[in-house]
């Protein structure tokens, strides 16, 4: 076990934080410095664990995405924040709690719950896809565009976003080749605008991809023709690890472009089961890594302040539990008026002393 890591099913957090990706780690930094008690259960399973580096986040420009959580992890724990290493495998509520079960047999509880999980890629159907996976087959041109750049770049169509994907990696290479693959006839105004940005199309349904010294060196067609390119852009589908949220009514819904699903929210994350926030990709399918960061500080700083106000409440029921006229109650309204210059018995009391010393002194 590390320094970071607790075993024990102990008195309830504040919070308790499902995955320790950058959501997770963003929203834990900053509940723990708004002086919450925050848990953190990550089952070690990062979405980009085989990409070389983060890209797009300022000052962590190419950073290892290993070595990008192991610094969140350090500031979290900085802060009082813990990180237990396991996997969530049920979420139930008791009463006004949530309760927490993992397979590693053990229970947490915590007064709001925030699930940063992800997504799951789905890739197409092609061997050797996922064997190349994050390195030269790529998805997105904002966070590798840069590093294939001027390179033979393919694309492989699967669905209706295909052509778009195609224009968009156009912008990082004059060399772009769309493979229709298994995606339906494009359209007169597709045909023209592929032609206007010089993108060649190629018929006929990808049977493989070529690799050569581990570099991708080209696309096979089922026909065995083979198009030389040296990345593969792809659109996955992207579908929420919401899984855990089910005990509690809530299910990942079709996403409105059909690339998914994602488990609905607010702009806080806030969802439509009390006590129960997003953030990340679970709720944000193209949501880059600085972006899902952004979007667990801004849920973090909406459960403090439901935090917050629920405390208050409790103070006020507190309050008038008391009753207005109640020794505690009168006791607490002096000294806040009158601070020193009370009455009472003690003052009385501290007036027969100061009296009886007078007279002595004469």
């Amino acid at each position: 076990m590390t320094e970071t890591e607790i075993e024990t099913n102990e008195q309830d957090v504040d919070v308790l934080v499902v995955g320790g990706g950058a959501a997770g780690l963003s929203a834990a930094l900053t509940l723990a410095r708004a002086r919450r008690s925050v848990l953190v259960v990550d089952s070690g399973e990062p979405r980009n664990a085989p990409a070389d580096g983060v890209h797009g986040f300022l000052s962590r420009e190419g950073l290892a995405p290993g070595e990008l959580l192991r610094i969140g992890r350090e500031e979290v724990t900085g802060y009082g924040g813990r990180i237990v290493s396991d996997l969530v495998t049920a979420v139930r509520r008791v009463g006004e709690r949530f309760v927490v079960e993992t397979a590693g047999g053990r229970s947490h509880g915590a007064r709001r719950l925030l699930v940063t999980t992800g997504l799951v890629d789905e890739l197409p159907d092609v061997p050797g896809l996922r064997e190349r996976w994050g390195r030269d087959v790529l998805h997105c041109p904002y966070c590798h565009g840069w590093e294939v750049r001027d390179e033979p770049i393919g694309v492989l169509a699967t669905g209706p976003m295909a052509v778009h994907q195609a224009l968009l990696f156009r912008q990082w290479s004059p060399d772009v080749t769309l493979f229709l693959h298994t995606a339906g006839e494009l359209t007169g105004e597709q045909w023209e605008q592929l032609a206007a940005r010089g993108i060649a199309v190629v018929d006929g349904e990808v049977a493989g991809l070529d690799v050569e010294a581990d570099q991708l060196s080209g696309v096979r067609l089922a026909s065995g023709r083979s198009i030389p390119v040296r990345a593969l852009a792809v659109a996955p589908r992207f579908e929420a690890r919401g899984a855990v949220l089910a005990g509690l009514g809530l299910t990942g819904v079709n996403h409105p472009m059909g690339v998914g699903s994602y488990v609905e929210s607010d702009t806080t994350g806030r969802t439509d089961a009390p006590g129960v926030w997003v953030a990340g990709n679970v709720t944000d399918l193209v949501a880059g890594v600085m972006v899902s960061a952004a979007s667990g500080m801004a849920a973090a700083t909406a459960i403090n302040a439901d935090l917050v106000a629920d405390d208050t409440r409790a103070a006020v029921a507190a309050r008038r539990g008391a009753g207005p006229f109640s020794p505690a109650a009168e006791a607490a309204n002096c000294q806040q008026v009158l601070g020193e210059r009370r009455h009472g018995i003690e003052s009385v009391l501290a007036g027969d002393e100061v009296g009886r010393r007078e007279a002595k002194g004469r």
